[in-house]
């Protein structure tokens, strides 16, 4: 029997290092910032609270939005708010849907608008995922850093 616990353990170990082995390194950095936003966005939402964020809605309603157009076709997901030193909200880190490996873009807030999509809230924009493709890459020096403290 110990054996053969033994034999699972090292069995489950081994898929776990040929599964990490099967992702590029762009990949693996690109979870790493994930995981990253994910922690510091939860720590900003609860610190926030029931507050309203911006266009009517909380922090926490905004990170668990998507970007979508006025057809509602889905572009991204909110990771992020940023804001600027008054705390005013100035833009949404957007994961953009579809990229391999993982891209995030800053979204200004001019032109956003909430809807409703059943129980939840989307985030409606103007601008196309070309347009969103066409944006630089979110600035994730503060990030870094802050995870480096």
């Amino acid at each position: 029997m110990t054996n053969r616990k033994f034999t699972l353990a090292t069995l489950a170990a081994g898929c776990a290092m040929i599964a990490a082995c099967g992702d590029s390194a762009a990949e693996q950095e690109a979870d790493r910032m994930e995981d990253q936003m994910e922690m510091q966005a939860d720590q900003s939402a609860a610190a926030a609270g029931m507050e309203e964020a911006a266009l009517g809605m909380t922090e926490t309603q905004l990170l668990d939005a998507d970007l979508v157009t006025a057809d509602g076709t889905d572009l991204g997901d909110v990771e992020m708010v940023r804001r600027g030193g008054d705390g005013a909200v100035t833009g949404l880190v957007v994961e953009l849907e579809n990229t391999d490996p993982d891209r995030w873009v800053e979204v200004p807030m001019d032109g956003l608008t909430p809807v409703t999509n059943g129980d939840d809230m989307d985030i409606q924009t103007g601008m196309t995922a070309e347009d969103l493709a066409a944006l630089p890459d979110a600035d994730m020096s503060a990030m870094t850093a802050d995870a480096a403290m």
